[in-house]
């Protein structure tokens, strides 16, 4: 670790976010990527990660201990998939590091490891690592708040052809944001697309809709519908290079915080 830098032992370095954030942090002053993590048999494995993203030479080699890399780093980031993500948690405890892990899909019991985890070390979980989709989630909170159930709530996602889970993490968490802000509960009152004859809508439902196609990176709308006026807050992704500042951006956080749990809110002082 180089002193005035944090340290970046990078969890899923090989895939596309990990490639990208190796190329922001490239250079920075700030930050740079101490160790890069693949998983066991991955064609990445001794690679220098400079190289594979494009940069040239003088990288860290990617290698698969976790442990070792979380020891050597001051922040962990995790990027890898919702079956690696307890393990890279339990590397962090290991090494007593603070974790971003932008994985999304996560099971049920690997959050809750995180919740745990968070009164040893600080923890940020986020499906969307985006400052722009913070700013969308506080904003979707403010205007569920003010103008309550009077006003129906539909979330309306769509991502590339090759995302394999639906809806989007990030759909789910401003639909739970939306149902906390309006006072009900979320798991009774989502309803996942629509089909048939479902029915007049009834009041307090929270549809969420997931769309497939091409390579868009992410797009999410927020719509509250009155009966007289509609209201929607958009967030669209250009480019994955906001998903890896954001990433650095959390790690930077982290960095010398007390134990707990954090989000991109925090990060951004709307927390």
């Amino acid at each position: 670790m180089t002193a005035g830098r944090v340290g970046i032992a990078l969890v899923g370095a090989g895939g596309r976010m990990g490639l990208e954030i190796a190329r922001v942090a490239f250079g920075r002053p700030d930050a740079h990527i101490v160790a890069a993590v693949e998983r066991v048999g991955s064609p990445c494995l001794g690679r220098d990660l400079h190289e594979l993203a494009g940069l040239g030479p003088g990288g860290p080699v990617i290698g698969a201990d976790a442990d070792r890399a979380a020891s050597g780093a001051d922040v962990v980031v995790d990027l890898s998939a919702p079956d690696a993500a307890a393990g890279t948690l339990t590397s962090a405890l290991f090494g007593l590091r603070p974790i971003v892990c932008g994985t999304t899909g996560l099971p049920a019991e690997t959050l809750a490891a995180f919740d745990r985890a968070s009164g040893e070390i600080p923890v940020l979980v986020a499906p969307n690592l985006s400052l722009g989709v913070a700013v969308l989630a506080a904003l979707a909170e403010r205007a569920v708040t003010a103008l309550g159930l009077a006003y129906d709530i539909e979330i309306v996602e769509m991502h590339h052809r090759d995302k394999t889970d639906a809806p989007s993490g990030t759909a789910l968490m401003l639909a739970n944001v939306a149902a906390r802000a309006a006072g009900i509960d979320a798991s009774e009152n989502l309803r996942f697309g629509r089909e048939g004859r479902v029915g007049a809508r009834p009041q307090g439902e929270i549809g969420v809709h997931a769309v497939r196609g091409g390579g868009v990176f992410g797009d999410h709308t927020v719509i509250l519908a009155g009966k007289y006026e509609r209201l929607e807050l958009t967030h669209r992704a250009d480019s994955r290079t906001l998903f890896a500042q954001g990433a650095l951006a959390a790690a930077l956080f982290l960095h010398g915080k007390p134990p707990g749990r954090y989000t991109m809110a925090h990060v951004l002082g709307l927390g």
